[in-house]
């Protein structure tokens, strides 16, 4: 009855969901309405970086409820969470990058970070790159170089230029009429692509000749899943502004877009209220934030990424995974084809281990779990996933 009722009253996003009936959720594993385990090798698309109902996070919420939870739009009150957390993530952060806007997902986050670089500069042109992702709302689709999920959309907004991801030679594209180069970090919805040959240190170099705002997307990338707390932390580059979300709040919905002090004061006045938002910086939201970025940064669970990624790549060898793209627990097997690739996620549905796809690249498989995850749980998974490409056999999938 249930299911029913998620396909008749509930809006859906695909013909097809996977239609897991969920009871509860703990660590690494997602438990259906009979008490099966399902080993979560998603992490809800990146968003529960410390696992399901981390006692930490789950606390903090629960103590912060019982204080106050909205009280007044944003910016307006001093509420302790949101200041603490702001404050916290400055100290982790380059000095540039020290004042954040709290709002409530990473699509949020990049329309205000898009307004900034704007009201900053006085520029127009938006520069993006082809088959990148940065959320669905009509200014972060307008990034979207893909055009089959965008033209049903259209009119989009105007004056957006498209360059490729590592390619040196569209850096001249980049321009004195540039506002914002908005790039993801390490591509998502491409395949996890990261950036080759000194590539992001190039876009930042190009940006500060022409005086355009570099806007790094982190929001599937950041809080520690690359091993880093964010993955430009890698790549000797640090953007104007950082647009973070997902895996901040172990699950609850936030995002938040990071600049200078002086740039941020551009949204204060002329006019004021330039970005407002009434559920931003919620505190029970950032009661969250701020224990799952104490908890990122207190214990070994990021350097430990790395080691966890080196298993992952040991375990996953198989004559159908042709490559394994991305950095720490940000991870695409690549398939022989998207034959083998759906194959893969249906029957890992049916046998208790999540796995999903990715937007644009067809015969890649997500693999991002929980920052928490055990070696135990990796090796269960991937002997889950060596058994189910072992049983595949041409035209599996109808």
């Amino acid at each position: 009855m249930q299911k029913e009722d998620f396909f008749t009253y509930q809006a859906q996003t695909s013909p097809h969901p996977l239609g897991l009936e969920v009871s509860r959720a703990k660590g690494s594993y997602i438990y259906d309405q009979d008490g099966n385990p399902h080993l979560d090798f998603v992490a809800g698309v990146s968003a529960c970086g410390l696992g399901h109902c981390h006692p930490r996070v789950v606390e903090a919420i629960k103590t912060q409820v019982d204080q106050y939870m909205h009280v007044m739009v944003y910016g307006e009150y001093v509420q302790q969470p949101a200041v603490e957390f702001a404050k916290l993530l400055a100290s982790h952060l380059p000095k540039k990058l020290e004042t954040t806007y709290l709002v409530n997902s990473g699509t949020e986050a990049m329309e205000g970070a898009l307004k900034l670089a704007r009201r900053h500069t006085g520029r127009s042109q938006i520069i993006a790159a082809n088959r990148a992702y940065h959320g669905n709302t009509t200014g972060s689709l307008s990034l979207m170089g893909f055009e089959e999920r965008k033209s049903a959309f259209r009119p989009l907004m105007p004056d957006i230029r498209f360059i490729d991801f590592n390619s040196e030679e569209d850096l001249q594209k980049i321009t004195e009429k540039t506002a914002g180069v908005v790039l993801e970090t390490i591509q998502g919805g491409a395949g996890f692509i990261l950036p080759q040959n000194g590539y992001l240190e190039k876009v930042r170099k190009r940006c500060d000749e022409v005086g355009a705002m570099l806007i790094l997307d982190e929001i599937q990338p950041g809080f520690g899943r690359t091993g880093k707390l964010f993955a430009f932390q890698h790549f000797n580059c640090v953007p104007d502004i950082l647009v973070i979300g997902k895996g901040m709040a172990s699950g609850l919905p936030v995002g938040a877009f990071v600049a200078s002090k002086e740039m941020m004061a551009d949204l204060q006045d002329h006019p004021k209220f330039g970005h407002i938002t009434t559920f931003g910086g919620n505190p029970v939201i950032a009661a969250a934030s701020l224990a799952t970025l104490r908890e990122l940064t207190e214990t070994e669970l990021i350097p430990q990424t790395l080691e966890k990624e080196k298993h992952f790549r040991k375990l996953l060898v198989h004559p159908l995974i042709k490559e394994i793209r991305g950095k720490g627990l940000m991870l695409a097997p690549i398939m022989e084809s998207k034959e083998v690739t759906d194959y893969l996620v249906l029957e890992a549905a049916k046998k208790g281990l999540i796995l999903f796809w990715l937007l644009f690249e067809s015969k890649a498989v997500r693999i991002s779990p929980p920052l928490t995850i055990s070696m135990k749980e990796i090796e269960e998974g991937c002997d889950k996933i060596l058994a189910i490409l072992n049983s595949y056999k041409p035209g599996a999938v109808n």
